[in-house]
């Protein structure tokens, strides 16, 4: 299906949905980056909720991703390889997902990459890349889901779409030796508010949630890549000699001390978007009060 088929069927097929049971029935979501990890998580709770997923990732992850959908999702979930910095790729995935499931109402953009490193330390090449997936990556999957969003709005005035952006408590504060992910954050929420701006008059509501630490996901505890790896070797812990003691450093900046974040606790404020009407061009922490907004 060519990208203006699927402009077409999903303004033709704007009031047909999927009914199912929960706060989400008849949601049609994509979860970018949603084969492992915090959208993994994300994708389970909406679909939980009634919500119909796609979950687009890397191709490597396919195997991953279809064994989540056939162990833990069902038969309204499908997968879709993409990678979200290649224009073709995301075009391709928006489109399937109008074709499996006839629209797009929820697009979580969530696919991100970090890799640590000091001003001494990092290296251009990296630095590129990290822009290139966290920030010219939303961008991409921004201006092919709004397009979809445009066009249902059309066919019906009623339609209300979301795009949220997984962003980071980085993307609010600055992060010492991790200034190359920090900087692509705070960009995002800078896209966040104006894509806000300009697609507020088709009711596509457009906001960032802020999560805090996933410690138990793989961006912090891969063994080899994990940000608890990288910080110790990045030296970002003063006086840390083992990566317990990093994680311990990190909880206890925490008022609520005793975990880290969890992807349960990012899906309900992804629900919290969608269900609020009023509320667009937001960055909303969910950092057990690591981060407070004035």
């Amino acid at each position: 299906m060519t990208f203006e088929e699927a402009k077409r069927i999903a303004g033709e097929k704007v009031n047909i949905r999927i009914k199912t049971e929960g706060r989400l029935s008849g949601v049609i979501a994509v979860v970018t980056g949603g084969a492992q990890g915090f959208g993994a998580g994300i994708a389970k709770s909406l679909y939980d909720e009634g919500a119909c997923i796609l979950i687009a990732d890397l191709a490597v992850q396919k195997e991953t991703a279809e064994k989540l959908i056939a162990e833990q999702l069902g038969e309204n979930a499908a997968f879709c390889p993409c990678n979200v910095a290649d224009e073709e790729e995301v075009k391709a995935m928006v489109s399937f997902c109008v074709e499996r499931f006839g629209g797009l109402d929820l697009f979580v953009s969530n696919a991100g990459i970090a890799r640590a490193g000091d001003l001494e330390t990092m290296d251009a090449k990296t630095f590129e890349l990290i822009s290139k997936i966290n920030y010219e990556g939303f961008f991409l999957c921004a201006k092919y889901a709004s397009e979809i969003m445009k066009a249902q709005f059309a066919a019906n005035p009623d339609k209300w779409s979301d795009i949220v952006q997984i962003n980071s408590k980085s993307g609010i504060v600055g992060s010492k030796a991790n200034f190359a992910y920090s900087s692509s954050k705070f960009a995002g929420i800078g896209l966040t508010q104006s894509f806000a701006l300009e697609l507020a008059p088709y009711q596509i509501k457009v906001n960032a949630v802020c999560p805090g630490n996933f410690y138990d996901g793989p961006l912090w505890s891969d063994p080899e890549k994990g940000l608890f790896v990288q910080y110790l070797k990045a030296g970002k812990v003063p006086g840390a000699k083992t990566v317990e003691d990093v994680k311990k450093f990190y909880l206890s900046k925490q008022p609520i001390s005793t975990r880290g974040c969890f992807p349960s606790d990012v899906a309900k404020a992804v629900m919290y978007c969608v269900e609020q009407c009023f509320e667009t061009g937001q960055a909303i922490p969910v950092t057990g009060g690591q981060v407070m907004l004035a």
